[in-house]
């Protein structure tokens, strides 16, 4: 039986001193100068910088598949390297894919990008129903993985579908919530966290108690931290009192921390990285 996600997760997080991703975004115009050749072996070269920059430093990164997936076959292969580079680094990838869809398509999901050799997680988009979510939970169990799903996102955008009242008075969210939470409950480790987690954003800590009551065994992953506004100070509702359940993400104010004429590209992005672990650690030790 492979070692449950989120047991691997807490330990590869206090090794580092802090629960911190860094997410791997290559947009071709913001990429080193230093690095040359065909979009895709650009991209690649920039995510396994990012990967060399962060080992070390933080527990996990998590790769945008769409800044991938744009340049095709050969974006693929990129992914694969930063992948394989994180994997040799030990780092855990969170694969940021967001996929969901009817149960046989979410099967073949979870096989493609999950299962075996594939990423250690993967984000999952809820709204077709926990029978969309079910094949990725049965790989989760199966091969040790973990899987964050969508249930409050950063973008403003959210607010339109996320924050409407039901008839019950729950909003649209803590229904998400609600079954993410209930469906989590098969597949709960020894930490007392599931390998089923929930993505919650940096830029909503007014809807974080809330939800962190409604899923209290769930793991957090928390984008919109530095470039999209959020602060050390909006995360802390996202933590449980025993100061584990989330996990905070940021990517731009990391990977782009450079001049991009720097030959030396990579230490930059690596202090930022450190920042980046100093500044959730103060958080929680207060």
């Amino acid at each position: 039986m492979a070692e449950h996600f989120a047991d691997r997760l807490w330990a590869a997080c206090d090794a580092a001193g802090a629960p911190v991703c860094v997410g791997i975004d290559p947009v071709l115009e913001r990429l080193p100068a230093a690095l040359r050749g065909e979009p895709a072996e650009r991209i690649a070269a920039f995510g396994v910088g990012i990967v060399e920059a962060a080992a070390g430093v933080v527990p996990a990164v998590k790769p945008q598949l769409a800044c991938f997936e744009r340049y095709g076959g050969e974006g693929w292969r990129a992914y694969e390297r930063v992948l394989d580079a994180a994997k040799t680094h030990g780092l855990i990838v969170i694969a940021d894919a967001k996929r969901g869809d009817i149960g046989t398509s979410s099967a073949h999901y979870a096989a493609g990008l999950l299962a075996g050799d594939g990423a250690d997680a993967l984000t999952v988009n809820t709204y077709l129903g926990s029978d969309g979510l079910e094949p990725f939970v049965d790989v989760a169990k199966r091969d040790g993985k973990g899987l964050f799903a969508l249930v409050r996102t950063s973008n403003p955008g959210g607010d339109a579908l996320q924050s409407l009242k039901l008839e019950d008075g729950r909003r649209v969210g803590e229904a998400v919530a609600d079954i993410v939470a209930e469906l989590g409950e098969t597949c709960v480790g020894a930490s007392g966290y599931s390998a089923l987690g929930a993505v919650v954003g940096a830029t909503k800590p007014a809807d974080a108690d809330a939800l962190r009551a409604r899923m209290p065994r769930q793991v957090f992953l928390v984008p919109g931290f530095g470039a999209q506004g959020g602060t050390a100070e909006d995360v802390k509702a996202c933590f449980n009192k025993d100061r584990r359940g989330a996990i905070i993400t940021a990517s731009r104010s990391v990977i782009y921390a450079f001049d991009p004429d720097a030959a030396d590209w990579q230490d930059a992005v690596r202090s930022a990285a450190v920042k980046l672990r100093d500044d959730i650690a103060g958080v929680l030790s207060r």
